[in-house]
């Protein structure tokens, strides 16, 4: 309980807020960002490390007319969706946002910011939102990548970033990524200390070693490890890549990539091979996969493969079709898909990736399946195909408006969007229903991201006839 604090209980709109005051509050929602949120009189008010049905005291930390930004001071009464946190540096560390948050309570969470954003975004009444697919909630990540530091001692760090700042909270082992790869975060930081190899600077822009990269196939258990530098010249390096390898048994790979630019990029350009193989092979959707260490896929695989299940299921495909993959990546959805229809063609604007996705082509057999190179609004115009069905699945920011634009002039008979960003999906989806012209059939959620306030979800569109 909290006691002798001067905190302002609910205040009226004209009262004036300070910065650095308590406020008691009731939290009655999750942002999208997963902050809890409650409400100071007709003021909103942000508070991490909270959740739905808490009573608190918040210090105001970011005071604006309209709303503020707090610090949870106490716990007054804890919702009933409070739980103890599985990490044990879960309130510092920055890659998790939900830990204190019960499962079953994330997945409503997340089913409410898909509706939320429909109905708010997209002028949806009533979208039909399914129940968020169940996964996996510790222990599943297939990729993790660590930027590196000293601490003042001089000891190697790597973990995540501590919330809201660059500071890293030093990690030995994470709940959150598949459990195989612990004891090569605890050893590998302690062999690259060793070495005595320079540790970037972001400040300075000085140092050699960025970040640690870790992969591994949740089925095959195949893993790779990359390192991130400024560049090639770490004494030794082929040395010690043969030392993991003889390690480690299911290590197949190491890699270095490098890294000139002062960037928040993680990955350069340029990738090199310093034992072992550049990829490993992955099961999906009853495929072998090869995986680079820098190559783009769904961090939670079963998670992936479930949703992927459903699109199947819901388009219930007789052979016939004609598919078009927009944003097709490495054939993630084209390839099992092209297996079920007619032909399929993949679209995705870098080389890399089409070069994986033909690969993994020629490695599963798949013989109706053309894949090309290049921006998707230029692209999808000039296909020489006419597709019953079109596959969206664009990065956060969504789809370019001229893609909208054409899919209403083509007019495939179904559309499924993929997104990780239901803002984005709900703006691009009230333009495809525009004028009655295509119907929202379906959304159906996942969860790629346990633990914090990310949602996937599928949309299926279906042409209005008529």
């Amino acid at each position: 309980m909290t006691q002798n604090l001067e905190f302002h209980p609910a205040e009226s709109p004209a009262d004036r807020w300070r910065q650095g005051e308590l406020v008691e509050i009731t939290i009655t929602d999750l942002s999208d960002s997963g902050d809890g949120v409650g409400r100071s009189g007709e003021r909103v008010v942000f508070v991490p490390d909270t959740v739905t049905g808490d009573r608190v005291v918040v210090r105001l930390l970011r005071v604006k007319p309209q709303y503020a930004q707090g610090k949870l001071h106490d716990i007054i009464e804890a919702s009933p969706h409070r739980i103890r946190p599985s990490c044990i540096v879960a309130d510092k560390c920055g890659g998790c946002q939900w830990q204190h948050v019960d499962y079953d309570y994330q997945r409503v969470a997340k089913r409410n910011q898909i509706i939320q954003a429909l109905e708010r975004i997209g002028g949806f009444s009533q979208p039909p939102v399914g129940e968020v697919l169940q996964a996996e909630s510790l222990g599943y990540r297939n990729k993790v990548t660590y930027p590196l530091s000293r601490s003042q001692s001089g000891q190697l760090q790597a973990g995540y970033y501590q919330k809201g700042t660059h500071q890293i909270v030093n990690l030995n082992q994470c709940p959150i990524q598949d459990q195989r790869l612990n004891p090569l975060l605890a050893e590998v930081k302690q062999d690259l200390y060793d070495r005595g190899w320079g540790i970037y600077d972001e400040k300075l822009h000085r140092g050699k070693l960025r970040h640690l990269g870790l992969r591994i196939g949740r089925r095959t258990g195949e893993m790779l490890l990359i390192l991130v530098a400024t560049d090639t010249n770490l004494a030794g390096l082929e040395e010690q890549a043969q030392q993991w390898l003889e390690r480690y048994p299911d290590l197949v790979g190491v890699s270095l990539n490098v890294n000139r630019d002062r960037t928040n990029a993680i990955f350069g350009s340029d990738t090199h091979i310093i034992a072992g193989r550049s990829y490993l092979e992955e099961k999906f959707s009853d495929l072998t996969f090869q995986i680079r260490a820098d190559t783009f896929f769904q961090v939670h695989t079963e998670s992936a493969e479930a949703l992927f299940q459903v699109i199947v299921d819901e388009l219930n495909l007789q052979g016939t079709e004609i598919v078009a993959d927009l944003y097709c990546g490495v054939g993630t959805l084209t390839l099992p898909i092209a297996r079920k229809v007619k032909y399929a063609v993949g679209l995705e604007i870098q080389p890399e990736a089409i070069d994986q996705a033909k690969a993994n082509a020629r490695l599963n057999h798949i013989e109706n399946v053309k894949f090309h190179i290049g921006p998707v609004e230029r692209v999808f115009s000039t296909l020489d195909v006419d597709p019953d069905i079109v596959l969206l699945d664009p990065p956060r920011k969504g789809c370019d408006a001229s893609i909208i634009e054409t899919l209403r002039d083509t007019k495939p008979k179904r559309i499924v969007y993929v997104s990780c960003n239901p803002a984005t999906l709900a703006r691009d989806l009230k333009l495809l229903c525009a004028d009655a012209q295509y119907q929202l059939m379906r959304v159906q959620p996942a969860d790629f991201f346990p633990q914090t306030a990310h949602v996937e979800c599928a949309a299926f569109l279906e042409i209005r006839e008529g």
